[in-house]
């Protein structure tokens, strides 16, 4: 039973992907029909944003709610039941990471933008409207 398990939730997990999520897509899609041209994926700065206006110096990521731990940025890996130890730990690198891209960026002299994927869903207007605040 645990090995199905196991097997399901690998397979599960082989599904989530790192680009193109359907919240990036939207917001690149929303900033696209406004006229605001963008890089994506950009190599070329600390933490590869998801979106980046060059001329501007703007990076824009788009942080899943669960691999960003959001709402347990205190206690990242505490929406887990299973495998806690690991995804404790996991999340927490992940936060700690996403601290440490911002401060580069910033010291690159950059404007670092974060948006949670469940905002960008629930309100798409409202996190375009931030962007065009900074152009």
């Amino acid at each position: 039973m645990e090995e199905q398990a196991s097997k399901v939730r690998s397979y599960i997990m082989s599904k989530v992907h790192g680009k193109d999520t359907k919240p990036e897509v939207m917001l690149r899609k929303a900033l696209w029909h406004k006229g605001i041209r963008y890089r994506k994926n950009y190599r070329g700065l600390p933490g590869t944003p998801d979106i980046v206006l060059t001329r501007q110096k703007i990076a824009i990521f788009v942080d899943g709610d669960f691999w960003h731990a959001r709402g347990h940025q205190e206690n990242p890996g505490e929406q887990v039941q299973s495998n806690k130890e690991y995804w404790t730990r996991h999340l927490g690198r992940n936060v700690e990471h996403d601290k440490e891209v911002n401060d580069a960026l910033t010291q690159e002299g950059w404007l670092v933008l974060r948006f949670w994927e469940s905002d960008i869903k629930r309100d798409l207007s409202r996190c375009l409207e931030e962007i065009v605040e900074y152009l």
